[in-house]
């Protein structure tokens, strides 16, 4: 496979995984940070970078509305939910564990 290709298909991945995120608003971040590590605000993050990496500047809410499709005050008060004590004991167990 060319880099191109790969590179095309790196792109339709990550809308594909942006758009499914956008679906699961059941799935809080706190629970894409204890299962994997990361959460739409990094997602947002790691989109800002790669832009500022093009010389393309994005301020911090508008790269993390790109893969919330709202900005990040609407979706946390559509969906977000106050995180569980045994949530934040999980979080606070992986967080130890990848270190």
């Amino acid at each position: 496979m060319d880099d191109k290709t790969k590179e095309s298909l790196e792109a339709a991945v990550f809308r594909r995984l942006v758009a499914h995120l956008q679906k699961r608003t059941d799935v809080q971040n706190i629970d894409l940070m204890i299962a994997g590590g990361f959460c739409r605000n990094c997602l947002g993050d790691w989109y800002r970078e790669a832009a500022a990496e093009k010389g393309i500047a994005l301020e911090k809410d508008e790269a993390q509305g790109l893969v919330y499709g709202m900005t990040p005050d609407e979706w946390k008060q559509k969906h977000q939910k106050k995180a569980t004590p045994e949530q934040l004991a999980a979080f606070e167990a992986s967080q130890k564990a990848q270190h």
